[in-house]
């Protein structure tokens, strides 16, 4: 796949990769509730997060989607939603923020995030 405008899967098996091109259509425009990790390759507490939210995507498929937005690569979305700190964690749904976390959380703070905005 090449280009701005492409999805793909580089991280886990289900954890997308969004891009400045891909945001509006991948994110903002989904039908179910998106999972967005603002993070950056030289963060060591991204990479840290990155396991976990590779298993929530794991486990959430096709409940929900869930991808990485390098901010020194997509610094266009990041300044769009005011990211300040990373890794941030926004939960889309219907095109709108709905949860939002800053800093290295783990794996149960995520969940509770998420478990009011997601179908069992």
């Amino acid at each position: 796949m090449t280009g701005q405008n492409t999805t793909t899967s580089t991280h886990g098996g289900n954890t997308m990769t969004f891009t400045d091109g891909s945001f509006d259509q991948d994110v903002l425009r989904s039908d179910v509730p998106v999972l967005v990790d603002f993070w950056a390759e030289w963060c060591g507490p991204c990479r840290q997060m990155g396991p976990t939210i590779d298993v929530v995507a794991q486990e959430y498929a096709g409940k929900l989607k869930v991808g990485k937005l390098d901010v020194d690569s997509n610094g266009n979305t990041a300044m769009r939603y005011n990211i300040r700190g990373i890794p941030t964690l926004l939960l889309f749904k219907e095109g709108r923020v709905v949860e939002q976390r800053v800093g290295a959380v783990g794996k149960s703070e995520v969940l509770r995030m998420l478990q009011p905005h997601v179908a069992e």
